[in-house]
Order: C-alpha cells, then sequence, then structure tokens
C-alpha cells in the first residue's frame, strides 16, 4: 500500500534532507572543490568521498523507498543523489583557470600521474 500524498510530501522532503546531509557529512565543501586544482591526489580523495556519499545516499533511499512501498521516495532521493553527485564531480574534473575537463588521477597537463600508474 502507498503513502497518502500529503505523507509522500513530507517523506520525500525528508529523504531530500537526509540524502543533503550525507553529502555535507561525507564530502569536502563545495567550495573548496571548485577551488582544488583538478587531478592529483587530492582530486582522488575528493572522487572517492563524493564516490561514498553518492553509495550512501543510494542504499538510505533505496532502502526507505523499499519500506515505503512508494516510488515517490525514490524518485525524489534518486534525483536529488543525481544532482549532487553531479555537482562535486564536475566541480573536481574542470579547471577554474582554463575551462578544461580533467580525470580524477590525470595532472593538470593532461598527462596520467606517475605515482598513480606506478611509472617514473
Amino acid at each position: 500500500m502507498a503513502l497518502k500524498p500529503n505523507e509522500q510530501i513530507i517523506v520525500s522532503a525528508a529523504t531530500a534532507t537526509a540524502v543533503y546531509a550525507i553529502f555535507q557529512l561525507n564530502a569536502p565543501n563545495l567550495a573548496d572543490v571548485k577551488a582544488s586544482a583538478p587531478g592529483g591526489a587530492a582530486s582522488v580523495n575528493t572522487h572517492k568521498s563524493v564516490k561514498t556519499a553518492v553509495w550512501t545516499s543510494a542504499i538510505f533511499v533505496s532502502g526507505l523507498a523499499v519500506l515505503a512501498r512508494d516510488p515517490a521516495i525514490f524518485i525524489v532521493g534518486g534525483l536529488l543523489t543525481s544532482v549532487e553527485g553531479w555537482k562535486y564531480y564536475h566541480a573536481n574534473a574542470v579547471d577554474q583557470a582554463t575551462g578544461a575537463v580533467i580525470a580524477p588521477g590525470a595532472a593538470a597537463t593532461g598527462q596520467p600521474s606517475p605515482t598513480l600508474n606506478g611509472g617514473s
């Protein structure tokens, strides 16, 4: 049995708040991510932190949606998880000086980092 419409709104809002809180606790400050240089070890650590927040949020949202047997919770929670994850991944990958996208683990010059690939 699904929730009533007014209950859907309340539980969906609580789910969105919980997802936002998970990102605040697990991921670094978004302003710091935007200000940092992409690539390198710090970027990889940020990527791992955001990945942890995304997985934690996805598990929380899925579990709550299954318990409540309501798709609205899954839709709202999944959408917010996707948006929050994208914001952090984008901020972590874009060089603010050039606007170029640099993959996590790659040096700012676009070349792979020697420490991450085992090179010299």
